[in-house]
């Protein structure tokens, strides 16, 4: 019996110890975000492409903020449908000295360009917001089915323009082999 009453008062000691631990400080939320809108960071409007560009409060006034951040929701807009990326990483190792003095030197590097160049027709703000600490955010939209029919007249013209190139080399090509048989005739 004492034996039972031993191992209970031992279960409830390691029962009270695996109660509340004690909880990390939880982190408190960046207050340039207190009262953000949720597309601030997830833009997503149905039927649209969707990006934001921010901007700081300028001196410029309240337009230049206004625009800059246009303009760098824009520029996502454009990576986000066509991007090239050249991208280099750079590795370097080196150990000196003998021994004990050894040493290692590590050097890592990492160049990345990227470039869009893309036709926007059509890019709307569909809304605002200043954050506390004076940084302006920009939702800017493109209509998912104009970006389509866009890209769909884009690649019909584009296969257009190459039939018409490949019948014209087939033309030149037929126009050369008809000059040669005639140059080779004559030349009897």
């Amino acid at each position: 019996m004492k034996k039972l009453i031993l191992l209970m008062s031992v279960l409830a000691f390691a029962l009270v110890g695996c109660g509340d631990k004690p909880q990390p400080p939880q982190k408190l939320a960046d207050p340039c975000f207190v009262g953000a809108p949720s597309w601030v960071l997830m833009p997503n409007v149905e039927g649209t492409i969707a990006a934001v560009g921010s901007a700081a409060k300028s001196a410029a006034g309240m337009q230049f903020t206004r625009d800059s951040a246009m303009a760098n929701a824009r520029s996502e807009l454009a990576r986000m449908i066509d991007v090239k990326v050249n991208t280099m990483m750079k590795d370097f190792t080196q150990v000196t000295g003998v021994g004990d003095a050894q040493t290692v030197d590590k050097v890592t590097s990492s160049v990345s360009k990227q470039i869009a160049s893309q036709s926007l027709q059509g890019s709307t703000q569909k809304d605002i917001w200043m954050s506390p600490c004076g940084e302006m955010y920009v939702l800017v939209v493109l209509d998912a089915k104009k970006v389509a029919d866009l890209t769909k007249q884009q690649v019909t013209s584009s296969l257009k323009n190459d039939a018409a190139l490949w019948q014209q080399f087939q033309a030149q090509k037929a126009q050369d082999e008809l000059d040669a048989a005639i140059n080779k005739e004559f030349a009897k």
